[in-house]
């Protein structure tokens, strides 16, 4: 069974806010506590804010290990500028980076077969340029998907997918990674 945090839960909430939220909110609990519990218990009021902390420090390591927003437009304007042999060198080297085998494909729909762990995924890449991504495209990483028996999909694209094309890559364990977190593989690569 696979544990996934409630999307509206408040950690969920949390995990998504700045993380100095948390620690304001840790020290919120434990003033509370402190002036609501009876003298023998002040001791522990403390520890009242703990799950705050544990939050505040999650969403501080995520925060600082992700790119500035300038240094994220930087390397979406250098992805943009390169060809396509470039594009997939760094990706491979990112791919191979992060650990994964990676197999280069020449069939329509995918262009790349990560494996790890025994997991299979499939990366579909070339079309990273376009402005607006569709449904079609997602459809034939899906097919591919379904004849090689892979688990997950990945769709890179920089610019915005439809509605019906997220729809889709929900519906079929398609991740579309686009904008920051195209930045942040392509910057892994460097």
């Amino acid at each position: 069974m696979k544990l996934k945090m409630a999307q509206n839960s408040l950690f969920a909430i949390l995990l998504r806010s700045r993380w100095w939220v948390s620690f304001l909110l840790a020290a919120a609990a434990a003033l509370v506590a402190r002036l609501v519990l009876p003298k023998e218990y002040e001791a522990l009021a403390v520890f009242s804010g703990a799950p705050f902390i544990v939050i505040g420090a999650i969403a501080a390591w995520k925060q600082f290990r992700q790119p500035s927003p300038r240094l994220v437009q930087e390397t979406i304007r250098s992805v943009s500028a390169m060809s396509w042999p470039a594009f997939a060198d760094a990706l491979e080297k990112s791919f191979r980076a992060d650990g994964h085998a990676v197999a280069r494909l020449t069939e329509p729909g995918a262009d790349f077969e990560l494996t790890r762990d025994g997991r299979l995924a499939l990366v579909a890449a070339r079309r990273w340029k376009a402005a607006r991504t569709g449904i079609e495209p997602v459809r034939e990483l899906h097919a591919v998907m379904v004849r090689r028996g892979a688990t997950t999909g990945i769709y890179l694209a920089l610019g915005e997918p439809s509605d019906a094309a997220m729809a889709h890559a929900r519906e079929h364990a398609i991740e579309i990674v686009g904008g920051e977190g195209l930045a942040m593989l392509i910057r892994r690569a460097s």
